[in-house]
């Protein structure tokens, strides 16, 4: 593997911009930039040797090598989540310091997928003889959520008879709790507030938020920065909106927007203030963030993102929510549910692993 030909190619495929969802089209269904970065992968396993297919109106595609009846599988993603602010590097770029890769998706998932593909071209160049295929899957909507190229994917091409994912953390990630997100709102006339905007997306803890509000009849804007990170971690960030809704509480008291955040939200992470602090010994503690608030149709707008451990069902965190929602004049909608994904630790596939094999196990695709 030539490691400077393999940064090369990671760093043109981090000036890509694929964020999902932006400059959507017929042809390009999760946007514009991940069109560009489904396009740039599979001209590169082209030139490496690879086998490909650009799948319907850029839906997915795939790079394969190998030959037999059956396909192991590779599922990486293209997509990024919004950049954010305060880089120290240009977020839209491949640099290195001291012996580290800076740029958006260098760890999840350009960097995964690139180190996939070189791998497979070592193995192609080795000459190995594969008794099945062994293909790569590019997906483009893993961060929004969607996952509509995956369920695409399952419907018209052959399905893996087993695979896995790398996009995970060492030695091996044996489950994956159920994702929730929910979307609350409440009248914007009834809060107190004029305007209030924050956050990029569910899966993200903002680093920014703004309101606006009358104090003394005069129009002012009040802001709070934090520190972003995912949504999976909200530990290793600092909830813009949640410090913005610390500075109203002096000043909107008797908003149903301030108490309810006070009250049931505050800084809390494990979902202690909301009567759904669940936790199991498979995979520890619910978290939950609320990544977004805005108005929309004159109601304030959040959206908010729960990690549920994998032994729960959705109403064992939508039922006390709801609850404690209602008491604010909050309506609560479930937009998605995610079940989870768990394999015994102990069990016969997570126990044979080499000690330095890096994977996440799939059971199935959505």
């Amino acid at each position: 593997m030539n490691n400077e030909e393999m940064k090369r190619s990671l760093r043109e495929l981090c000036r890509i911009e694929s964020v999902a969802g932006i400059d959507v089209s017929d042809d390009a269904p999760y946007g514009a930039g991940c069109a560009q970065a489904l396009d740039y992968a599979l001209e590169l396993c082209r030139r490496l040797g690879f086998e490909t297919k650009l799948c319907e109106n850029h839906r997915c595609g795939w790079a394969q090598i190998g030959a037999g009846e059956t396909v192991v599988g590779i599922l990486a993603h293209l997509d990024v989540v919004p950049a954010g602010s305060g880089w120290s590097h240009p977020a839209y770029d491949l640099t290195e310091e001291n012996g580290r890769l800076y740029g958006r998706g260098v760890s999840d998932d350009k960097g995964p997928t690139i180190a996939c593909i070189y791998a497979m071209k070592d193995i192609l160049d080795a000459g190995i003889s594969l008794k099945r295929c062994v293909r790569i899957i590019f997906g483009q909507s893993e961060e929004s959520g969607d996952w509509d190229d995956m369920a695409y994917y399952r419907e018209h091409e052959e399905l893996p008879v087993f695979g896995f994912t790398p996009d995970a953390d060492f030695p091996a990630i044996y489950g994956e709790k159920r994702l929730l997100n929910y979307k609350l709102t409440m009248p914007l006339e009834e809060s107190g507030l004029l305007d209030i905007r924050g956050g990029s997306a569910s899966n993200v803890v903002p680093d920014h938020c703004e309101a606006r509000l009358l104090i003394d009849g005069r129009e002012s804007c009040i802001s709070a920065s934090g520190k972003a990170s995912h949504a999976s971690t909200p530990e290793d960030g600092e909830n813009a909106i949640a410090a913005l809704a610390a500075k109203l509480a002096s000043l909107l008291p008797q908003s149903p927007f301030v108490r309810f955040y006070r009250d049931r939200i505050g800084s809390s992470l494990n979902g202690e203030l909301m009567g759904c602090a669940l936790s199991d010994v498979e995979s520890g503690k619910l978290t939950m963030n609320v990544g977004t608030v805005g108005v929309a149709d004159d109601s304030i707008v959040m959206e908010i993102d729960v990690r549920a451990p994998v032994t729960f069902e959705a109403a064992a965190v939508t039922e006390p929510l709801r609850r404690a929602a209602a008491e604010y004049g909050i309506e609560v909608a479930l937009t998605q549910d995610t079940p989870p994904v768990y394999m015994d630790k102990n069990g016969a596939v997570i126990a044979v692993l080499p000690p330095r094999f890096v994977l996440i196990v799939f059971i199935a695709l959505p």
